[in-house]
């Protein structure tokens, strides 16, 4: 199998993405790694080059960066290189740490949409509190969104979850301002009707407060109530540990206590970490294509990896496009 990674993308590149590809070139004897920048910032952090190959480029898409203009004018940039990679059928997937637009884009423009799906989704695994964690789509790909595009984010969640994370018949909900039946805007309204008529097992809509709850293995909405829900969830987790560290360094009593604590702590914050789930996929395109966070340090690489390696293996875009076909 193999892999074509941005190795400029990302806060910590390429030193985090490097070893993250040496971690998982351990794990997994199948793998082979394509990493793309600047060969000479890389290798200072290859210790390894066992089924690791590089492609030099010197042009990188930034953060500041507009997506659309940075794709069309940054002809070897690492992030389209990348792409490039698997539109000629060098590389079964890619993962990128970088401009989150201009990945999109890339993914879009040069690898491509399943046919039938008319808008892609990006879709991270969030952590709830058993430790399960859940499938969340659309967190930003569109802001806009019809009732059809729902139904396919759905289609393609349950088809994900099943196939790489092993739940069988994932339940799906609808994210609404209430779980009663009629609730909600006419998005949701009549996305509710279409998923109540399909074969996926749809268990109604979902509040927001009860996400963290594990009310469902598969959340859907439109790209711009995502966002927020997504930034909403972040923005209070970081708010609370700080508050939580503030408090425990306050006097010397809070400080034994944080001592004893400890471990606790640590269990707690490895639980809630999104970096074990991997990183965002673009579903709906013609192979696999991850947006890993921005602030990935290795070990977020590897399980980026492990994820899109499962992709791969488990034959996750064929699926959705056979899935598609018979609902014809």
């Amino acid at each position: 199998m193999k892999l074509a990674i941005d190795a400029m993308g990302g806060d910590h590149a390429p030193k985090s993405v490097v070893e993250g590809v040496i971690k998982a070139i351990s794990a997994f004897p199948d793998l082979e790694v394509t990493l793309i920048g600047q060969e000479d910032k890389i290798k200072q952090y290859l210790t390894e080059q066992t089924r690791i190959n590089v492609i030099h480029t010197d042009e990188v898409i930034e953060a500041t960066d507009e997506p659309v203009r940075a794709v069309r004018r940054k002809k070897n940039a690492s992030m389209v290189l990348m792409a490039n990679e698997v539109k000629e059928g060098r590389a079964d997937g890619c993962i990128s740490a970088g401009n989150t637009g201009a990945l999109m884009t890339a993914g879009l423009f040069i690898v491509g949409r399943i046919e039938g799906i008319e808008r892609p989704a990006l879709s991270p695994t969030l952590p709830t509190l058993d430790g399960k964690g859940f499938l969340f789509l659309d967190v930003g790909a569109n802001v806009d969104a019809k009732p059809e595009h729902l139904f396919q984010y759905a289609l393609m969640g349950s088809i994900y979850v099943e196939k790489v994370r092993g739940i069988h018949n994932p339940r799906i909900g609808l994210l609404n301002v209430g779980t009663e039946d009629k609730k909600g805007n006419e998005l949701t309204k009549q996305t509710f009707e279409l998923l109540k008529s399909s074969q996926l097992n749809f268990i109604g809509n979902v509040e927001s407060r009860d996400l963290m709850e594990s009310v469902a293995d598969v959340v859907v909405t439109d790209g711009f109530t995502g966002n927020i829900a997504l930034k909403s969830i972040e923005g209070t987790a970081l708010s609370v540990f700080s508050m939580m560290k503030s408090a425990l360094t306050s006097n010397l009593k809070s400080k034994i206590a944080a001592g004893m604590l400890k471990p606790e702590f640590k269990g707690i914050k490895q639980k809630m970490d999104y970096s074990e789930y991997g990183g965002a996929a673009l579903f709906g395109l013609k192979a696999p294509v991850i947006k890993a966070h921005g602030s990935s340090d290795a070990n977020a690489i590897y399980n980026a990896i492990r994820q899109t390696r499962e992709m791969v293996s488990y034959n996750v875009t064929e699926t959705i496009h056979a899935s598609l076909r018979s609902t014809k």
